[in-house]
């Protein structure tokens, strides 16, 4: 069988007043890898998780059926899901799009106080399938241009295959990605370092390093990104961040990926769209989960994805979480009780290595809790043009 000719379609039914573009196209996260989002067809595409941690590519459009508006979530390069990877696949599509009872009440309510929001369709804010995602993109945003964020995500992404052994590559061969792909991370040989003490407990990816001296040159590149235009784009009714050129040496990348280049992504039975999409994301990985990064050394993230001070950041955050220290889990469950005790989960946040006010603030709203605005210098700048007042006056919640 032809790759991509294996394929699952699963079913998420949404409230009527749910639209997939404001969903998406509300926060700048469907910007960053893995998201692609083309706003002809209206489809979100991304990989997500199995429950073994492995990945598959997903195709996300809505439908409108005259009883009930559902999302048809096509899951490319697998024929068959065991009950639990669909329902954890559906879980982090809700998780994402913010699909639930909850989630329907509070934009209700919403749109009750701000009838305008209503009109707009605007009341959900786009987010990660996982916390740690939206963590380590809220980390990403500090301190930099959007065009280097966008460029940190995508070698992050970039990362994860490679530390995998690029074993999401399986072109011509026959591929269930229920059983086949394995994405745990390979076991890499340790390199010795002069000064300083060599710590047992972090591997060294020592194929990366031999990767360096022939990518500097791409990299550098990617350090010059060309600026996009975040107001012309959102000021269309469907904001996309992509053109039409090819990529580097014949491939495609987040930034020039295009639906003129993977076809017309409304005909969600093209073998030949489904096959191009599975290429892609066999090329492009996923972004990686704790387990993949917490055995890294921060030096070699650092030089690999051109993160700067954030690598070490990133990695004490990975081995929290790995290590027991860190329960995300527990921290979602308390951002969703009633009454929420924001100070105590601000303590919380506040406590991991890295996290400052501005990147509690965006966690706290991945999470839903919106009494504490994520501002950073352009924040404060597009107030002072709308309130007039010194940015001294405006408090950032720093």
């Amino acid at each position: 069988m032809a790759m991509g000719a294996e394929r699952t379609v699963l079913t998420l039914p949404v409230n009527e007043s749910f639209e997939l573009e404001k969903a998406v196209c509300s926060h700048g996260f469907f910007m960053m890898a893995p998201n692609l989002w083309f706003s002809s067809s209206q489809t979100l595409q991304r990989p997500l998780r199995l429950t073994d941690r492995s990945s598959v590519p997903v195709r996300i459009t809505q439908l409108s059926l005259s009883s009930q508006k559902s999302l048809q979530i096509l899951v490319l390069g697998a024929s068959k899901l065991y009950q639990h990877d669909q329902q954890y696949l559906l879980a982090q599509v809700a998780r994402m799009l913010r699909i639930s009872e909850e989630d329907d009440l509070k934009v209700n309510k919403f749109h009750e106080m701000y009838p305008v929001a209503k009109e707009t369709g605007f009341g959900r804010v786009f987010r990660s399938p996982t916390l740690f995602e939206d963590m380590v993109k809220s980390i990403l945003l500090c301190n930099c241009q959007w065009t280097r964020t966008l460029s940190m995500a995508r070698a992050l992404c970039e990362l994860q295959l490679e530390l995998n052994g690029n074993s999401l590559r399986q072109s011509n061969k026959d591929t269930d990605f229920s059983k086949s792909v394995n994405l745990s991370p390979v076991t890499p040989m340790q390199l010795e370092h002069k000064k300083r003490r060599k710590n047992p407990n972090q591997n060294i990816i020592m194929n990366l390093m031999t990767k360096f001296s022939e990518n500097e040159t791409h990299l550098a590149a990617d350090e010059s990104l060309r600026p996009i235009d975040l107001a012309k784009d959102f000021s269309k009714n469907s904001p996309t961040m992509f053109s039409s050129e090819e990529g580097r040496n014949g491939k495609l990348n987040y930034d020039q990926v295009s639906e003129e280049k993977l076809g017309d992504g409304a005909i969600l039975d093209n073998q030949l769209l489904e096959n191009k999409t599975l290429s892609f994301f066999l090329e492009a990985g996923n972004f990686p989960c704790p387990e993949e990064l917490a055995n890294l050394d921060e030096k070699i993230l650092e030089k690999r994805c051109k993160v700067g001070f954030r690598s070490k950041r990133i990695v004490k955050l990975a081995q929290s979480i790995v290590e027991g220290a860190l329960d995300l889990g527990k921290i979602e469950v308390l951002s969703q009780q009633d009454p929420i005790h924001l100070d105590g989960l601000m303590r919380q946040l506040l406590s991991i290595y890295g996290v400052g006010p501005y990147v509690c603030n965006n966690v706290l709203m991945s999470m839903g809790i919106y009494q504490r605005i994520p501002a950073d210098t352009e924040t404060l700048r597009h107030l002072k043009q709308v309130t007039h007042l010194p940015i001294s006056a405006i408090d950032s919640g720093d």
